[in-house]
């Protein structure tokens, strides 16, 4: 699938954002090694605490559904410049694939890629002697 096909996916997802507190809707679209791809939107709650990243919703369907290989993950927002994931959506890709692919996208077209290591570049990792557990 090419990222262009993942960038409407994550713009379909967008639109089913709950978002009425921020009104800051964000949509992922996850591609997986067998080539399925998995959305999902920000989900907002009066308990704010209680919202979910676009970005989760993605890896959390994507992983229930028994994949768990990453290949890119493309996330659109509403924003100036391209926005990127929280840092708890990056310690949680970094988890799976730190050579993950992740594409940015604002809904004027600017887009920005890089690799999940990159966002997070001192991510929480357990290791045993240079190898990642």
């Amino acid at each position: 699938m090419e990222t262009l096909d993942l960038v409407e996916s994550a713009k379909n997802a967008r639109e089913k954002a709950y978002a009425p507190y921020s009104n800051f809707k964000v949509g992922a679209a996850l591609l997986t090694g067998d080539g399925r791809v998995f959305t999902g939107c920000n989900i907002e709650n009066a308990a704010y605490g209680d919202a979910i990243c676009a970005e989760k919703v993605a890896i959390i369907k994507a992983i229930s559904e028994g994949s768990c290989d990453f290949s890119e993950l493309v996330v659109v927002a509403d924003s100036e410049e391209p926005s990127s994931p929280c840092g708890s959506c990056r310690q949680i890709l970094f988890e799976f694939n730190p050579d993950l692919l992740v594409t940015m996208v604002n809904l004027k077209g600017d887009k920005m890629a890089m690799k999940v290591k990159e966002l997070m570049p001192y991510a929480f990792a357990l290791r045993h002697g240079n190898k990642l557990l």
